[in-house]
């Protein structure tokens, strides 16, 4: 369910790699530098995977708690060691969170060894061969230094999904199902209000694992019922923000 933008340029990515002897007889080389950014659980992390099964290429991600130091310039000896390796055979290098590491330089907050980490950084993605397909993800597209932006050739959006797209999505599950529910997906979807495709999809499992576990003793109408009770009933970024708010309330009451 990846919006049409990213298609396209998805296309045209895996084409300029499977043609770019076409490209290099021409004076270019394909694209290789792609930025993601959107809200998460709505497709970065399987666009990056997509990518490399389409291309059969080796898939590596880049784990930051190996990669970060303690220690001055231990970031940047370990990003030298990363991208050393990486420049030896064609490949995906897939970056998650990739604020992390591409902060805003202009930060007040950052100390000069963040600084350092994202200038080394650049210069590592500017020297890159075109077979090394770099990509970065990003749920806040904002903390990242503009000079960042400016080194993806790609930068793609993945925005969270409509209620019609997650009903179109829940269509395309449903469908594998052995029993289809009475209730139609566009209600389902109205049901669980704003929800990426991950959450759509864990929905969508659970239900099947509670019709699973009935062993024939509960049809899929109960178990999508039930987990649509449960759905309403669980814990949201939004309900611990509410809760935090009414005990700040309860506090300020208490000492005034």
């Amino acid at each position: 369910m990846l919006p049409l933008p990213v298609r396209e340029h998805s296309r045209q990515l895996l084409e300029e790699h499977i043609r770019a002897d076409v490209l290099r007889a021409n004076g270019y080389e394909p694209r290789h530098r792609v930025l993601l950014s959107g809200p998460p659980g709505n497709g970065k992390t399987s666009f990056a995977e997509g990518v490399a099964e389409a291309l059969a290429l080796p898939f590596f991600v880049v784990r930051y708690d190996s990669l970060i130091g303690s220690y001055l310039g231990e970031t940047n000896a370990r990003l030298r060691k990363l991208f050393d390796y990486i420049r030896t055979q064609p490949c995906v290098l897939f970056f998650d969170e990739f604020d992390a590491i591409g902060k805003e330089r202009g930060d007040t907050h950052e100390t000069g060894e963040i600084k350092r980490v994202v200038s080394f950084l650049l210069m590592q993605l500017d020297q890159l061969p075109s077979y090394v397909i770099v990509i970065a993800a990003t749920n806040h597209g904002e903390l990242l230094d503009r000079a960042v932006w400016r080194r993806f050739q790609m930068r793609l959006a993945f925005p969270a999904p409509d209620r019609r797209q997650i009903g179109s999505f829940l269509d395309q599950i449903i469908d594998t199902w052995p029993d289809r529910p009475r209730l139609q997906t566009g209600k389902i979807a109205s049901k669980l209000g704003a929800v990426s495709y991950a959450e759509a999809l864990d929905f969508c499992q659970n239900v099947r694992r509670r019709q699973i576990l009935g062993l024939g003793e509960i049809d899929v109408e109960e178990a999508l019922r039930t987990e649509l009770e449960l759905w309403e009933a669980r814990v949201t970024p939004a309900s611990i923000d509410a809760e935090r708010s009414d005990q700040a309330a309860a506090a300020a009451d208490t000492h005034s």
